[in-house]
């Protein structure tokens, strides 16, 4: 019987974090949903009214990166430049050697 007061006590200080933890992970988790959702009806009115995002500009070391014929080295100075993911930088990377004709 003397090791229940212990145990107890040992059992909130361990219960007591999870708790805490999964109530903020809860809230990011609904933010992340109300953000989504957002998103999404901006991207419906954006396409209703016809408009379209801009592609970013990439800079001139993502095409000398290109010419010398370092794809890799392009997709992350562009990734760099930016802040696009890995698959935007390489559709944009791959369009832009297109249009130059660089294969």
């Amino acid at each position: 019987m003397e090791w229940i007061v212990p145990f107890a006590v040992v059992l909130v200080l361990v219960l007591l974090p999870l708790v805490v933890a999964s109530g903020r992970r809860s809230n990011v988790d609904q933010q992340a949903r109300r953000l989504a959702v957002v998103e999404r009806k901006l991207d419906l009115i954006m396409a209703h009214l016809g408009i379209r995002e801009p592609e970013p500009e990439a800079p001139g070391a993502v095409l000398q990166e290109l010419l010398a014929g370092r794809k890799i080295q392009a997709i992350k100075i562009y990734r760099e430049a930016t802040g696009v993911g890995l698959r935007e930088a390489k559709d944009a990377v791959e369009l832009l050697a297109r249009q130059r004709g660089l294969g």
